[in-house]
């Protein structure tokens, strides 16, 4: 009886560990389109609400709006879909909203659902989506229709469910799809048969369990606090200066945190490395901005802020910290104290994400060098600023500026009484802004 109420306590316990896993991650499926040849076409990104490797949607739009955060922000373009396309389901909620300009239209297709009415209205839109360059597809089709056909002027794919389709008339639809000059892709294909049917009738590209299930991605939940998104997006919407909006993120570490990936995302390009605050605004631009925090704030499954959270309060002390340390070593110098403040949101990244060392959460945020080598080995002036800072948080508030002295003179500034007040100052901050 010991035995077994042991036994039981730990399987208790690790079912209460993958509970607390599953609430701590973020979940997204991914299964592959492959061509005539075999080889990868794309991925349909579908979506997880935890590690069980099926879709349990109660909203279609929030379903379709945390795929597109996960992608985009949390996980990451690159590492999502790597060279390759995606394919993204899209109810009528999601197709109006301008939250699916978000998207870069190279890598994305957007799969029209079934349950979406085919009107009027609807074709308006599908035709300004790809006029700004998205390619458009029509899921689950199962028969040649008169809707069907009146609707392949507009669409760019047609993706026809072997599973529920009538054999008998597979040929008529596959001839009037590639007649009409579209993109054939063969969807739930689960046996050699259906795929050597699909091949023979002239199917481009084919999906389905013959060969592969979909894959779940996961990484740790970043939750931006849904008060911050909303000052933003009031913010943008009054046009307020850039600064105002800088300061507004500078308050919600996590916030920057999502907004960098977004920025360094594939899909943005953008040329150089970023190494402030108001680069990453200027970068992203406030119109994106806006979408991705809209679309943020429906994704979000709760209201927690960041400000409840110690390690997060942890990185808001310390970036703050940071800032009014690099303040008194380069009193002129705006620059390196937004690179400070930056330093210390950054240095605890990998933790937030679940990361074991800060390089390996690093690389998919891309700060500069100068940033990252402080974070990831203490080098240059910032890492012995950082050095300082994790110093103060130990109470140490002399031993890491005497440490640091010696290889940058700079830093004789901040004295022991110096450290502690700016170390109270930056806990009186953030202290400030809990509640803001």
């Amino acid at each position: 009886m010991a035995e077994f109420t042991i036994a039981r306590g730990q399987a208790h316990t690790a079912c209460a560990a993958r509970a607390e896993c599953e609430i701590d991650c973020l979940y997204l499926g991914r299964q592959p389109i492959l061509t005539r040849a075999g080889t990868l076409a794309a991925y349909e990104l579908l979506f997880r609400g935890g590690n069980i490797n099926r879709a349990l949607i109660d909203d279609d739009a929030q379903a379709t709006a945390r795929v597109v955060v996960n992608a985009m922000c949390s996980i990451g373009v690159s590492a999502t879909l790597g060279s390759h396309q995606g394919y993204i389901n899209v109810c009528r909620e999601m197709l109006f909203d301008d939250a699916v300009l978000l998207l870069p239209p190279e890598r994305f297709v957007l799969e029209i659902l079934e349950t979406v009415h085919v009107d009027a209205s609807v074709i308006e839109r599908i035709d300004l989506l790809r006029r700004v360059g998205f390619c458009v597809a029509l899921d689950d089709i199962v028969d040649l229709s008169d809707e069907l056909i009146s609707q392949l002027p507009h669409i760019d794919i047609v993706k026809v469910d072997f599973l529920h389709a009538d054999r008998a008339r597979l040929p008529a639809l596959a001839e009037a799809v590639r007649a009409a000059g579209k993109t054939l892709v063969a969807e739930k294909i689960e046996t050699r048969d259906d795929y050597a049917l699909a091949r023979q009738l002239g199917f481009d590209l084919f999906q389905g369990y013959f060969f592969a299930r979909p894959q779940v991605l996961s990484a740790r939940r970043g939750d931006p606090s849904r008060q911050s998104l909303l000052r933003m997006l009031a913010l943008i919407a009054s046009d307020a200066p850039l600064t105002e909006l800088e300061f507004e993120l500078k308050r919600s570490p996590d916030v920057v945190t999502q907004l960098l990936r977004l920025v360094n995302s594939s899909a943005y390009g953008f040329g150089r490395r970023i190494a402030s605050v108001r680069e990453a605004i200027l970068a992203a631009g406030t119109r994106q901005i806006a979408r991705w925090a809209q679309l943020l704030l429906y994704a979000s499954s709760g209201d927690a802020s960041w400000r409840t959270d110690p390690l997060a309060q942890l990185a808001g002390a310390r970036s703050r910290f940071m800032e009014l340390a690099a303040s008194r070593v380069r009193p002129d110098d705006e620059r390196f104290g937004d690179a400070a403040f930056m330093t210390g949101v950054f240095s605890l990244v990998h933790v937030l994400l679940g990361e074991a060392a800060p390089a390996d959460a690093l690389v998919p945020i891309g700060l500069v060098a100068e940033i990252s080598d402080a974070i990831a080995h203490r080098v240059g002036l910032l890492g012995a600023l950082l050095t300082i800072a994790e110093a103060a948080e130990a109470g140490k508030q002399g031993q890491g500026a005497c440490t640091a002295c010696g290889a940058h003179p700079e830093l004789a500034a901040l004295t022991p009484a110096v450290v502690a007040e700016i170390n109270l100052l930056a806990a009186a901050w953030t202290l400030t802004h809990e509640h803001a």
